[in-house]
């Protein structure tokens, strides 16, 4: 939800901040993160791990990092190449946005499936899972707009929130790694 909210304040120079523009941003979120859970609960089914969790993570993380690197550039491509900004604003979200929130995305279902132990309990998990998940949400919107955009700049809190991810991807990574190695080896 951060990365959304901070989407309008990316656009907003050169495409403005219309009821079009934030429809343009929330359709391409929307499109993008059913896509994700698709894909993350299709890739959940082979072989679920810790390490391929952490790999999701650090690859959003790598996805994330250009938004703030290169989002002037192709922003202003589009703006002057696409005179209607309805249009424009919905290429440039699609350009900005659209791969690193399907990675995204793809977190939800594999954290379910590497929390359900009991199939008779994965409504009670993927209930809790989301729960976590919406309240995280809204304290990361919340935390963002009324904290965040006020003392970082804008490229920054991305390149945060990148740097976020891509440490939670080592730590489950590292935590895989070690749990693995103190498993018993059977002959």
């Amino acid at each position: 939800m951060g990365i959304e909210l901070l989407g309008g304040r990316i656009l907003a120079p050169f495409f403005g901040s219309s009821v079009h523009i934030w429809g343009s941003i929330i359709t391409v979120f929307m499109l993008s993160l059913s896509l994700g859970y698709l894909l993350g609960g299709k890739l959940s089914t082979h072989n679920a791990s810790l390490a391929k969790y952490g790999f999701i993570f650090l690859i959003a993380s790598i996805s994330v990092a250009p938004i703030s690197l290169f989002s002037q550039p192709i922003m202003a491509f589009i703006f002057t190449h696409i005179e209607d900004s309805r249009y424009g604003s919905l290429l440039a979200s699609m350009a900005l946005f659209f791969i690193p929130t399907v990675i995204l995305g793809m977190i939800s279902p594999y954290s379910v499936r590497l929390l359900v132990t009991e199939s008779d309990k994965s409504g009670q998990v993927a209930g809790v899972l989301y729960f976590v998940s919406t309240l995280g949400s809204a304290l990361g919107t919340i935390i963002t707009s009324f904290y965040f955009v006020l003392a970082f700049d804008v490229n920054n809190i991305i390149a945060a929130f990148a740097i976020t991810l891509g440490l939670l991807g080592l730590i489950a990574i590292t935590v895989s790694s070690s749990v693995r190695s103190e498993e018993p080896i059977h002959a």
